[in-house]
């Protein structure tokens, strides 16, 4: 079974280990990639950021405190990835940024927290961040109950549909629900709000 989320952080601040480290790279790899690409980055560059920000995260992860009323992991996730950003572009323009500038402004932007393109991040990092923490809790269900959680959450379908086509009973869609949406908050706490 996995760990939880929370504990995973936890584990990498206190004691780190192969396993953990894998499974963060491996969790945000591809959303930094995809973020990085749709924003002011060029594709050749794309690796060589996510790289820098792995290395910053694997750094300072140690002094890392969840605190809710300071911030999430995603956010400070996002603020490294906007500091990496900004060190990026400063090393490859023989000017340094200027406030009027678009990607200056596009970089404040992503360090507000309450600007619309930083709530875009926090979207996206949430989606993507359930649907791989998701994928890595299915084998973790039989069938039946996988695939009531799926047409129940997922798909929309009404329980007593979802009942009638699986052969199973209506608290059996609901129980099925239920402890998919327990794993996954399990997975989940630490990395979201």
């Amino acid at each position: 079974m996995f760990e939880t989320s929370a504990s995973l952080l936890e584990r990498l601040r206190c004691r780190p280990d192969d396993a953990s480290w894998k499974r963060l790279v491996d969790l945000y790899t591809p959303l930094l990639r995809g973020w990085l690409r749709r924003h002011l980055v060029p594709h050749e560059d794309v690796d060589d950021l996510v790289q820098e920000v792995m290395t910053v995260l694997v750094r300072e992860l140690p002094n890392f405190h969840y605190d809710r009323a300071r911030g999430s992991f995603r956010g400070w996730l996002r603020t490294i990835m906007v500091n990496r950003l900004r060190n990026f572009w400063r090393q490859r323009q023989a000017r340094p940024l200027t406030g009027d500038s678009d990607l200056a402004r596009k970089l404040a932007e992503l360090e507000d927290p309450h600007s619309s393109l930083s709530q875009l991040w926090d979207r996206e990092h949430d989606r993507h961040v359930a649907r791989r923490l998701l994928e890595s809790i299915a084998a973790e269900f039989e069938a039946k109950s996988w695939q009531a959680f799926q047409r129940l959450a997922m798909d929309g379908a009404k329980p007593t549909v979802v009942a009638a086509e699986l052969g199973i009973s209506l608290n059996a869609v609901y129980l099925a629900k239920y402890r998919v949406l327990k794993r996954l908050r399990q997975e989940i706490a630490g990395l979201t709000d």
